[in-house]
């Protein structure tokens, strides 16, 4: 059954959980603006994947993809959080395109240490947001949806460490 709010015009699906109505559409509308920076992010680690070459270009290569699943599967959970409240997740590339926060990924070098510096700054910026959050959520009454954000923030600062190591 498919719930619209009246306040916002939202269309959302029943859900038990017992967070109010009002925090619950904060919530998903926070998820799903980390949906879409998660989902950007993840393309963009792949961009960096298929297009590095050069000296570490296997360690370098091999890394990219190991982060790029690590984003994926924080974007998968993100996507069930919403799910779970009773919103719909917002996940597609175009969606994605329009509401991500991150900077566009504009590496035209093969060079690894540009897109290792690239790709730091996005974790960098994802990785603060996603502390943010898990603030904000819990003040809004959701510790599932906080604790969420806290294992996606440890995953993405042991990856932005992985990076940053290659540039110090």
């Amino acid at each position: 059954m498919v719930i619209v709010n009246k306040t916002t015009g939202q269309e959302k699906f029943h859900s038990s959980v017992n967070i109010p109505e009002r925090a619950r559409d904060e919530i998903i509308s926070i998820l799903n603006r980390d949906l879409a920076a998660a989902s950007d992010l993840y393309s963009q680690t792949k961009q960096a994947h298929w297009n590095v070459k050069g000296e570490n270009f296997f360690q370098l290569h091999e890394l990219f993809d190991k982060l790029a699943d690590e984003v994926e599967e924080a974007a998968d959970n993100i996507a069930e959080r919403v799910a779970a409240l009773g919103g719909y997740a917002l996940g597609t590339v175009r969606m994605a395109a329009e509401t991500s926060y991150l900077v566009e990924y504009t590496c035209h070098s093969g060079k690894g240490r540009d897109h290792v510096k690239m790709l730091a700054e996005r974790y960098a910026t994802f990785a603060t947001r996603v502390r943010e959050m898990t603030e904000t959520t819990a003040e809004l009454g959701d510790l599932t949806t906080s604790d969420l954000y806290t294992e996606i923030s440890r995953t993405m600062d042991k990856a932005l460490w992985f990076l940053e190591a290659h540039i110090q």
